[in-house]
């Protein structure tokens, strides 16, 4: 019997993992100018003034514990074209699935830790926290900084996430 493709192990991944949704990989995602209005009306808040950021803010509305638009005509383009590390290894059997979501819970183990020393706030995404929190350069918050360094490696390493910092 042949699955169908939102069936794959690589695709179970993504509906289940959603770093990449959540606000933890990325503050924001590029769209294209056709799906603007689209993605607006899923209730994303949508970037439109600068042609070179256009897109929608992280974390992404339609994420509720899984993508609930991941199968659906309106999943924005940018979303379906990404493919993190987990997913390509997955996809390409260089991986198993249990072994990429115990990468997934690994991550999430992590951030769980550095939330804890994170200011709350629903406006602004675990990205955009996590950053302004590692500026801060004070003595006692070198260990939180080392914490996320390691985070950030992780993300480097197991989802190829290169430019968390730019």
């Amino acid at each position: 019997m042949i699955r169908a493709m939102t069936d794959s192990p690589a695709n179970l991944l993504c509906k289940a993992c959603g770093l990449c949704c959540s606000g933890h990989l990325f503050s924001w995602v590029r769209l294209d100018a056709s799906e603007l209005d689209k993605v607006a009306k899923l209730g994303l808040t949508v970037i439109r003034d600068d042609p070179r950021q256009r897109g929608f803010l992280q974390p992404c509305a339609v994420w509720d514990g899984t993508c609930t638009v991941y199968a659906s005509p309106d999943y924005p383009r940018s979303c379906k074209r990404y493919k993190c590390k987990q997913f390509k290894e997955l996809a390409d059997e260089k991986s198993s699935l249990p072994e990429a979501m115990g990468k997934v819970e690994q991550a999430l183990k992590m951030i769980r830790e550095l939330e804890m020393d994170l200011p709350s706030s629903k406006a602004v995404s675990f990205r955009e926290r996590l950053l302004a929190k590692m500026e801060d350069r004070r003595p006692e918050n070198e260990e939180f900084r080392g914490k996320a360094q390691r985070l950030l490696s992780y993300f480097e390493d197991f989802f190829g996430v290169m430019d968390f910092l730019d």
